[in-house]
């Protein structure tokens, strides 16, 4: 088959694996299934998917559509070709504003539509909590549906007209047709003939009709994708007399790839909702009484009523993000009801706002009802969608488990429902998160089990079992909006009957003759705990590794990823998480794929150094290790320490190359150069003598390389006059002399101590180590831990709340609060606990003194002056680029904007290096370097980071300023 698939790659425009690291990166998807796939395509053209239709049909094998890749039901994973159009097909073809719709390829990102059509007033409804990275071919496969569905309903509602290919490879466009129409597409000899002929044949039998409309679930229930859709498919013309025209849109949505590969997909839009919106976050005990609020909200015709429950809301404690988007959070509630109303002006939300609270109150329901707007509306819903991801960081075996997470019924029916759903649990000693769609009668439920187990796998099937039976009772779907793939499929025969099964059956051999559209899912699928990510009872491993893990190993840090993708946004949508996907557009390059890779050869290789894999190491390359993961991922998995980790261990295999030595020893080489720094610069900035040196290193050569100072911050601090800093100070802190200030940044390190003592502090620099920041960026971690454990034996004994130790370097102060934890020795570790928090950036420090009084305007200039900021990666991960912003707005008539851009690409050692420089620079045009270009030559350009500013100059020619030396400058 390698012959045939090396043949197939020749001749496409796009690209083919079928490489083992590849294939690996494909085989899971955002469910708990994993399948090792036989080859991966990218096409370019419509032209590749015929090419690759055609090749399935003469290789018997499959074509599995695949988009993001976050479908829950594992309707991504198989063992046929992934044909992923996320990368090329991401074209908006056609808008008609006047008509109210657009047209678009299937890989258009939800998000990224609606900023398109926003300035023409308009909008694509539905929204998943995904919606930042879902894709609208995948919207389309699943019929998603979203918070909003009770106002917007599903995607089927919304899809007017696809073009196709079928699966012998003709195209097709299905949209509306009256009966003339429909009876005319019936004649013919095609494949597409012979489909509707059969849609026909079938759905004109008074009998179907009759099982249809009899076991289908019921058609109050706007969530309901059991199956093919030919409940719906049935109640339009020429079906159902009066009914609206024939729409095959209507069976494709919710197909999930497995009838008709879709090229282009034509939208309908709906205006902008009214600019007031207001989400009323009521508190309850309990998610029963939350639920029976429901059903006295939804009177008041709100926008939204979705659910939160109090392990959702623990687990947003652990997570550097989702903790400051909790900030409307009282107490510990049993759940929380964030029901949104849209209305033209702030008062009639606030007047609706209160009849609500009036009516809960009376039914003695709810006891807190903050009514929130603004940009705190989007924090609540930026929780409230990290809901997925946020289970994934519950430590150790035992996770919430897409099983019966889908589930939909009458949203009357819903307290009692989830009552005897609860009941169910009971019986097996489970208990279930609960969140997600009580608006529209579906709450995202998922026990908690170990499916490492045979026993947990058992259970899995078990509970499925339970709960499809229970939704029968309810006449409910069993898929709402995540779809049936090879999780739900098992059980659509007992969900509509056995006539209604053979008929969906007969749908698929219609329209897929060779079954060679994503075989095994909705029907004919393998039973549901077969085919799983974990093999139940499997031995597990053990590590001995330098960083410490809490509460798992560095397996099971790895395994918190459960595929949700939030490290497939683009730059468009903000956040820093994953520059270099955000670069490359490439699966291999996300946050995601380093978890997968790292988890599937820690698992199965047979190696006695498990870290000993070329594979990890290529997924590993592109991570710039910005840190942005360890915040933005809800799940908290953290892959810069993942990827150190991972390479002191690879370099045990097989040493530590000189380049990774070079850089590590940053500090050594450094103070060697401090002797005659005319002769290093000479050395760095000589065009021809760079030149050799760069290319005897393995660095680029188009980089400029960073110079010394004439003398040593450390040395000028010592040396300066007796005089300097001297004056009354009513506060003394310690100073943190990072390697990078001490050397190269000099001027920064002079201008931020003299203003801290111009504002009022005494300055101390004691004699201490290195941060050991480059010694982690190329996984000497062992080397680090010896560091780290040196300068909290230095500082833990000097530092407190009312002597802080302040750094300006991001990269090396906040190790103190980061890795220094981690790598601390048993006897250290309370130590460092407790000295991490009196360690700031001073940003932080400088921001907080402004808030208790003591740093005021009157102490700067009253000029004019524009700044843009561009924070450290850092810094936004482990601190706010916020702080910043408040103090360079301390002057009176100082502006700061800050630039949102994510990493910018130099990432520390990272763009110096022959290899990854191309993509630094690639990273740094997507926000960053357009954003600074387009600004006046006196607008200030402000970066704390040394990296970002080395960046910023090599990439705009604008020189960074840091923005204590802003406010020195500033100072009266």
């Amino acid at each position: 088959m390698s012959a045939a698939l090396q043949q197939l790659a020749d001749i496409l425009e796009g690209e083919l694996y079928f490489d083992d690291t590849t294939r690996i990166l494909y085989a899971t998807d955002a469910s708990a299934y994993r399948e090792m796939p036989m080859a991966v395509a990218l096409p370019k053209s419509v032209a590749d998917i015929k090419k690759l239709i055609a090749f399935a049909h003469k290789n018997k094998t499959s074509i599995i559509p695949r988009t993001a890749g976050t479908s829950l039901a594992g309707q991504v994973v198989g063992n046929g070709i992934i044909v992923d159009i996320s990368k090329y097909f991401t074209q908006i073809l056609e808008l008609n504003v006047a008509e109210k719709w657009v047209r678009v390829q299937p890989g258009v990102i939800r998000d990224e539509l609606n900023m398109f059509l926003k300035p023409h007033g308009l909008l694509f409804g539905p929204e998943t909590s995904t919606a930042n990275r879902a894709m609208m071919g995948g919207m389309v496969g699943n019929n998603s549906c979203g918070s909003n569905s009770i106002v917007y309903r599903s995607t089927r509602e919304h899809l007017l007209e696809v073009k196709t290919l079928l699966s012998d490879g003709s195209e097709a466009i299905f949209t509306s047709m009256d009966i003339d129409e429909f009876h005319n597409k019936c004649e013919g000899s095609t494949l597409e003939a012979t489909i509707y002929r059969s849609v026909r044949s079938l759905l004109s039998d008074y009998n179907n009709q009759e099982e249809i409309r009899k076991e289908f679930p019921k058609k109050s229930i706007e969530r309901r994708n059991t199956g093919y859709a030919v409940d719906v498919l049935l109640e339009t013309s020429p079906f159902t007399a009066g009914a609206t025209d024939f729409n095959f849109c209507k069976l494709i949505a919710g197909s999930e790839g497995t009838l008709a590969f879709l090229t282009e997909i034509k939208l309908n839009l709906v205006p902008l909702p009214p600019k007031e919106s207001g989400l009323l976050c009521v508190h309850f005990n309990t998610v029963d009484e939350s639920l029976r609020a429901n059903l006295i909200a939804l009177k008041y015709k709100p926008s939204a009523s979705e659910l939160i429950d109090h392990y959702i809301l623990e687990c947003t404690k652990g997570n550097i993000e989702q903790s400051k988007n909790r900030f409307f959070v009282q107490g510990d509630p049993g759940a929380i009801l964030v029901v949104e109303f849209t209305k033209d002006t702030r008062e009639e939300v606030q007047e609706i706002a209160t009849q609500v609270e009036a009516a809960m109150r009376n039914a003695n329901l709810g006891y807190y009802f903050p009514l929130l707007f603004g940009d705190d509306t989007k924090k609540i819903w930026t929780l409230r969608k990290a809901g997925l991801g946020l289970l994934g960081n519950m430590p150790g075996d035992e996770k919430a488990v897409p099983v019966i997470e889908d589930t939909a019924v009458d949203v009357n029916d819903l307290p009692a429902y989830i009552r005897d759903f609860n009941e169910i649990l009971k019986k097996y000693n489970l208990y279930s998160v609960h969140y997600a769609h009580a608006g529209s009668g579906e709450i995202h439920l998922r026990p908690i089990i170990n499916l490492k187990t045979k026993a947990g796998n058992e259970l899995f099937r078990k509970i499925a079992e339970e709960i499809a039976s229970l939704v029968k009772k309810y006449k409910g779907s069993l898929s709402g909006e995540h779809g049936d793939g090879r999780l739900r499929g098992e059980f659509i025969r007992q969900m509509i009957g056995e006539k209604n099964y053979q008929l969906l059956k007969k749908i698929k051999t219609t329209w897929d003759p060779e079954n060679i559209f994503n075989p095994n899912k909705i029907v004919d699928t393998p039973p549901m705990n077969t085919m799983l990510r974990y093999i139940p009872g499997k031995q597990r491993p053990s590590f001995q590794t330098i960083f410490r893990f809490y509460d798992q190993d560095i397996l099971q840090h790895a395994e918190q990823c459960n595929g949700s993708g939030d490290c497939r946004k683009t730059h468009l949508s903000g956040g820093t998480m994953c520059p270099s996907y955000m670069a490359t557009r490439n699966e291999k390059d996300t946050t995601r794929a380093r978890a997968n890779i790292l988890r599937e050869f820690l698992t199965n290789s047979h190696k006695q150094n498990r870290f000993d894999q070329q594979e990890i190491y290529e997924v590993m390359d592109l991570c710039l290790s910005c840190k942005g993961c360890k915040s933005e991922c809800p799940s908290n998995v953290d892959v810069a320490k993942l990827k150190a980790e991972f390479l002191q261990h690879y370099h045990d295999a097989h040493g530590v190359p000189l380049r990774s030595r070079l850089i590590a020893n940053f500090n050594r080489s450094a103070k060697l150069g401090a002797m005659a720094p005319g002769i290093y610069n000479f050395v760095m900035t000589n065009a021809a003598v760079s030149k050799i040196i760069k290319r005897f290193s393995g660095f680029a050569e188009k980089r400029s390389m960073p110079t010394l100072y004439k003398t040593s911050l450390r040395k000028w601090f010592y040396t300066r006059s007796k005089d300097e800093g001297k004056g009354a100070k009513d506060r003394t802190i310690y100073f943190f002399c990072d390697e990078f200030t001490n050397f190269n940044d000099t001027e920064i390190g002079m201008k931020a101590i003299l203003l801290l003592e111009k504002l009022g502090y005494e300055v101390i620099m004691p004699e201490h180590e290195e941060s050991g920041r480059a010694w982690l960026s190329k996984g000497l971690v062992r080397d680090a831990k010896k560091i780290a454990n040196k300068n909290i034996a230095i500082f833990h004994p000097l530092i407190s709340a009312e002597n802080p130790l302040i750094g300006v370097e991001p990269s090396a102060i906040l190790t103190f609060r980061d890795e220094y934890i981690d790598l601390a020795d048993e006897d250290q570790l309370e130590k460092a606990r407790v000295l991490s928090k009196n360690v700031f950036l001073i940003d932080e420090f400088l921001a907080k003194e402004i808030e208790k009084g003591n740093i005021r305007a009157a102490q700067f200039s009253e000029e004019k002056k524009s700044i843009k900021l561009h924070g450290h990666c850092q810094q936004k991960a482990l601190s706010s680029v916020a702080h910043s912003v408040k103090i360079l707005s301390v002057p009176k008539n100082y502006s700061v904007e800050t630039i949102p851009s994510g990493c910018c690409g130099m990432a520390g050692s990272f763009g110096y290096e022959k290899e990854h420089y191309e993509l630094s620079m690639k990273i740094g045009e997507l926000v960053l370097f357009p954003a600074v270009r387009n600004q006046s030559a006196d607008t200030i350009i402000a970066a704390p980071g040394t990296s970002c500013r080395h960046q910023l100059k090599d990439g705009t020619g604008r020189k960074a300023l840091h923005p204590v030396e802003v406010l020195f400058d500033a100072l009266k």
